[in-house]
């Protein structure tokens, strides 16, 4: 099926080509599908989208300044740290992928911290753990985003520096007023978080979260930030601002320590692609996730899925089942490569999207289904923002610290919140995600890129734990199989599943849980429940999407953002 590209429809469009209902919307939109929230937006030159609004300006500022798509990412992944710690910061990891204009190719960069190496597993079975704590000093990795922003800058940036952070500087020092979806968030992290030492005194303001449209200041992020401009990369992992997190830890019953800091480097990764009917979607390799959206694809791909329709049974049933078979090979397989057992290549491959196809009844739900089998395989809240240039560089970027504010443990005078991904850790020895000193977690942030015929298409993301693969292959049914534009693909009704097997050693027997959007008919949800579906409501795990697209007919940005987060997208 060719791919409609297209920014407006200049007739209605019967509702019911799509589905049969539709949430009650406050405006009646002329032109496009009915749920859509509002226009793409296009520019001639640069675009930029994230979950913030100033973060988005701050992005647009750096490009109006010279910078390239790379500086406007690192410009605005700094002030979201500031702006919405409900989701990411420098005490967090990061993971992008990189259209570079000049080689006319993609790179992909792990920006991804490994566990303490004084922290063995025997310690947590001897001290009776039989899973890491999601709060506190045991789940917290070396955080990797300061390295991963040094990184990308020195293969592909432009502006020095200490031009590119001063804006998220100004405003940590001046403040910003806080978002109406980050103070929900916030106020929600503060009872889970206020009892570690450092977070009350540094995120709150009087025990309290700030609200919707209070100013929210930061001097002492304002500070950390300075240094890293002025001192580079190695004050964070070298220098003063490791020793003190070293000392800090230790005192509180962690066990990361300056040795760790000083050891930290990222990696550059090769992006691992499937063509799914002429598009080639493009994620990163594991320690991440982002393999599972292209076992969902290849397994869809041997479907009519256009002739389903969306928000039909059909189609919502196909989903669920080829994203359980590939959550089970996430949980059994996906871990830091350097202990993964099975081949990624194998993983996305055809011929093996053709084997775990064959165990799909259209009929029927299956309460649990098995991983691949290893001996054929073997060989050997967060934030997600996008920027595209004047000379066509795109880049897709996420960064998270892991269960919105992270781990808790807040470092006295540095400004932010230490992530918590050794959570993700499996305590069960002898598996790939088995807990090992010095090792990289199971990761759940995922960049991805669309090209097609070996130029870039579309840069885009989808946040949210366990729902970032299934939304990132829901976007690209949307788009290639039921022709919807940038916004629209982001803004239909979303299914979410949980209850797969976890890397983290939980297993699936009861077939797992249905969460679907405000807009998909009840027949349908009868239709899915007969099938043995199980169907719940559930507030806010959607996840938040922003994308670009390189227009390919008319060479312009078209950007979409989130409805459901507070950002949107913005070029000249």
């Amino acid at each position: 099926m060719q791919l409609r590209f297209r920014t407006s429809v200049t007739k209605m469009v019967s509702a019911s080509l799509l589905m049969a209902s539709f949430s009650v919307l406050a405006a009646d939109r002329i032109t496009g599908k009915t749920f859509a929230t509002r226009s793409e937006v296009m520019a001639p030159s640069a675009m930029a989208a994230t979950s913030h609004p100033l973060a988005t300006q701050v992005a647009i500022d750096i490009l109006r300044q010279g910078g390239n798509a790379i500086d406007a990412a690192i410009a605005a992944n700094a002030a979201l740290g500031l702006m919405e710690p409900t989701g990411n910061g420098i005490g967090g990891d990061l993971f992008a992928i990189v259209w570079d204009a000049k080689t006319s190719s993609l790179y992909g960069l792990n920006a991804s911290g490994r566990s303490p190496r004084s922290l063995t597993l025997e310690w947590f079975t001897e001290n009776g753990f039989t899973k890491i704590p999601p709060y506190g000093p045991l789940p917290v990795s070396v955080p990797g985003t300061v390295d991963g922003w040094f990184e990308l800058h020195e293969r592909f940036g432009k502006l020095p520096m200490t031009r590119i952070l001063q804006p998220a500087i100004d405003y940590a020092r001046n403040g910003h007023p806080v978002h109406e979806t980050i103070a929900y968030y916030w106020d929600l992290s503060v009872n889970r978080l206020s009892a570690y030492p450092g977070f009350r005194e540094q995120m709150t303001i009087d025990g309290r979260a700030p609200a919707a449209g209070e100013m929210w200041k930061n001097p002492n992020l304002a500070n950390t930030l300075e240094r890293i401009a002025n001192e580079g990369r190695d004050v964070f992992y070298k220098g003063d601002i490791a020793r003190e997190i070293g000392k800090y830890m230790q005192a509180n019953g962690g066990f990361l320590s300056y040795e760790d800091f000083a050891s930290h480097r990222s990696s550059w990764v090769d992006p691992v692609s499937v063509n799914y009917r002429g598009y080639d979607i493009w994620e990163l390799p594991p320690n991440g996730q982002g393999i599972a959206a292209l076992q969902i694809l290849a397994i869809m791909e041997q479907f009519d899925v256009a002739a389903m329709g969306f928000g039909s049974a059909d189609y919502i049933h196909l989903f669920l089942e080829a994203k359980k078979l590939a959550f089970e090979d996430r949980a059994r397989f996906y871990s830091d490569p350097a202990f993964m057992d099975v081949s990624v290549a194998k993983l996305v491959s055809e011929e093996y999207a053709a084997e775990r196809k064959a165990l799909i009844d259209m009929n029927r739900a299956a309460a649990e289904y098995p991983h691949g089998d290893p001996e054929v395989l073997r060989e050997g809240d967060t934030i997600y923002l996008t920027t595209a240039d004047s000379e066509g560089n795109m880049v897709s970027l996420i960064q998270s610290n892991y269960r919105g504010m992270g781990s808790g443990m807040t470092p006295p005078g540095l400004g932010f919140v230490l992530q918590d991904r050794g959570e993700l850790f499996d305590l069960q020895a002898g598996k790939p995600n088995s807990y090992a000193p010095g090792k990289l977690p199971f990761h759940t942030i995922i960049p991805a890129f669309i090209t097609r015929d070996g130029k870039p298409l579309i840069s885009f993301g989808l946040m949210g734990g366990g729902m970032q693969p299934q939304g990132h292959a829901q976007i690209v049914v949307n788009i290639v199989d039921f022709g919807m534009g940038l916004q629209e693909a982001g803004d239909a009704p979303r299914i979410h599943h949980f209850g797969s097997g976890q890397p983290t050693g939980e297993t699936m027997k009861d077939g797992g849980i249905v969460n679907l959007e405000t807009g998909f008919e009840y027949e349908v949800i009868r239709d899915l429940m007969s099938r043995g579906h199980t169907i719940q409501y559930a507030l806010g795990p959607y996840g938040g999407y922003q994308a670009i697209m390189k227009h390919p007919e008319f060479g312009v940005y078209i950007g979409a953002s989130e409805s459901r987060k507070d950002g949107h997208a913005a070029g000249y």
